[in-house]
């Protein structure tokens, strides 16, 4: 058998058992131990394993993700990001479809502090959906505000999604938190004119909620300054050199612990289970970072990345031709399989490719953990559609996938700003 065979075969199977629900750190590990196993021997396989498990368990640049899930799942259980809706409620949420807007902003601030987008849409699905049911909100618009506004979880940092990048690429991980801030302000902003554009058109879909005195919008602002001030913190400290990535993580960590203990709003309780949840996401995290050091050795052996960069070479399509190549698959790779999943899957082979055509890694890190974002919403298993589901059960999912559509289309339009201003992800990150 050719070792381009082998590879063949070895990342369709991977495909298959990521599909039938196969955990994928195990799917991972069986293709890429069995992979290295039939094409470099069984001793090279044994080898590779310990030696990987080794280095990846003692890299001091992965705390970054046990410290800034924990961070997320404080400012969860303690109610920061409950407080952060009501702030951005109080200031817009009389105004037609202001509370769909607001439920955008939420949805932003939280994903600032937990790096997640299940996260998001859990937390503001229950936080969110009773309110603009209450309020005469068309189910489809709220459902798919909150499933959309998820994904905001991915590009504003921080976040575990850019951290796995980096660590699979060897690229600076402060770097691509910052290359996120603006992209994800952009789509931050397509989401709330994609709200403004549906309530003027169909007025009923989102009527206007009682309005609020100023003293009542100064105690919502009031009791949002713990998180703006956590974030300023961490994200500040990265882009003025104070802190590396790694000790902007323990520093916010340690402040929403403190803040949440200072308040009274984090027992001994809620700490523990906090702090267990964040072990166990950890562990699987870990376990994913481990399979991938197997399958990127496996991928290198079959020579399959230089036969996918020939071939497109030879496609002659140019820089923005290969790079909308690579973005399309992304994009039908969404459809079906994990986020995380498609990193480690596609960027063996497609980093190479985009390093030979001298395309920016933090600027490709960036369009593709958008488009990872999308399949998050993409039918027919994008994930957050289902979250929230399972927090709307009375309304259709055929509905909420319609409801996401147009925010799904606001990413794409902000997909192709991105693609054609590059320095939009850049200008900050060459500012360090």
């Amino acid at each position: 058998m050719s070792p381009v065979f082998v590879g063949t075969t070895g990342l369709a199977l991977l495909l298959v058992l990521l599909l039938v629900r196969i955990p994928v750190a195990f799917a991972m590990f069986a293709v890429g131990f069995g992979g290295i196993w039939i094409l470099n021997g069984l001793q090279a396989a044994t080898g590779l394993l310990a030696s990987e498990t080794f280095s990846l368990a003692s890299n001091a640049e992965l705390i970054v993700v046990p410290l800034f899930i924990l961070m997320g799942n404080v400012a969860s259980i303690t109610g920061m990001s409950r407080r952060l809706y009501d702030a951005a409620y109080a200031c817009i949420g009389q105004v037609r479809g202001g509370l769909a807007s607001a439920t955008v902003i939420g949805c932003g601030g939280f994903a600032a502090l937990s790096g997640s987008s299940v996260a998001s849409a859990l937390t503001m699905g229950r936080t969110a959906l009773a309110e603009m049911d209450r309020f005469g909100y068309s189910p489809r618009l709220s459902t798919g505000v909150v499933a959309a506004g998820g994904t905001l979880g991915i590009l504003i940092p921080p976040l575990t999604g850019f951290v796995i990048y980096a660590i699979l690429t060897q690229q600076s991980i402060g770097r691509l938190f910052m290359a996120g801030i603006l992209p994800g302000i952009l789509l931050l902003t397509a989401f709330l004119l994609t709200v403004t554009i549906l309530c003027t058109i169909r007025p009923e879909l989102g009527p206007k909620g009682p309005a609020t005195t100023m003293a009542e919008k100064g105690r919502a602002f009031v009791g949002a300054i713990p998180i703006l001030i956590v974030v300023l913190i961490t994200i500040g400290g990265i882009y003025g050199g104070i802190f590396s990535p790694t000790e902007a993580a323990g520093v916010g960590a340690a402040l929403v612990i403190v803040i949440g203990a200072v308040s009274g709003t984090l027992s001994l309780r809620d700490f523990w289970q906090a702090a267990r949840s964040s072990i166990v996401t950890t562990a699987s995290v870990m376990l994913i970072l481990i399979a991938a050091h197997l399958i990127n050795p496996f991928v290198a052996l079959s020579h399959l990345p230089s036969e996918v960069s020939r071939l497109l070479v030879a496609l002659d399509l140019g820089l923005y031709g290969t790079l909308i190549i690579i973005l399309a698959i992304y994009l039908v790779l969404g459809c079906f399989l994990e986020g995380l999943a498609m990193l480690v899957l596609t960027l063996p082979i497609f980093m190479p490719v985009v390093l030979q055509l001298g395309i920016d890694p933090i600027w490709f890190g960036v369009l593709v953990v958008l488009t990872l974002e999308m399949g998050l919403i993409s039918p027919p298993v994008g994930i957050n559609v289902f979250i929230v589901k399972s927090v709307a059960k009375d309304v259709p999912l055929i509905d909420i996938f319609r409801g996401v559509m147009p925010f799904w289309i606001a990413m794409l339009v902000s997909l192709a700003i991105l693609v054609a201003l590059p320095q939009i992800s850049l200008w900050l990150p060459a500012m360090m």
